[in-house]
């Protein structure tokens, strides 16, 4: 990706410590990454810089008496139609109906290159992500 454009990606999950780790992931494969700990606090953003972000990494469950990351994806595919999207959960299995059109699932725990090989699919051709860089331990 050129150095004049670095796409955004929102992430968005309440396990603070996963939320990380897809943070990390995303921004070794070249993305500015804005981090939300609610559905709330994801549309929030998407208002906010929507225009800017291209990718949306959400959990399924959100805090208890929160809306689920399935409502999350289906309003950012309804309102902000550019943005590839990623729901990852290790406990439901989304059916057909959970995700909007274009949306891959990627089941808990995660690696980089499974979160870098599905947004490779998601994204177009001008805006995939760098190869993944790799981190020293």
């Amino acid at each position: 990706m050129s150095d004049a454009y670095t796409p955004y990606a929102l992430v968005a999950d309440d396990d603070v410590i996963i939320r990380a780790h897809a943070a990390d992931i995303l921004e070794d494969a070249g993305f500015r990454v804005i981090e939300v700990k609610s559905v709330s606090d994801g549309i929030a953003a998407l208002v906010q810089q929507g225009s800017s972000i291209q990718l949306l990494f959400t959990d399924v469950q959100m805090p208890p008496g929160e809306l689920n990351g399935f409502h999350l994806a289906r309003e950012c595919s309804n309102g902000w139609p550019h943005i590839g999207i990623l729901v990852a959960s290790g406990v439901v299995e989304p059916t057909e109906e959970d995700l909007p059109r274009g949306a891959v699932f990627v089941r808990k725990p995660f690696s980089p290159d499974v979160v870098f090989e599905h947004i490779n699919k998601i994204l177009p051709d001008g805006k995939k992500p760098e190869p993944l860089k790799t981190r020293s331990v």
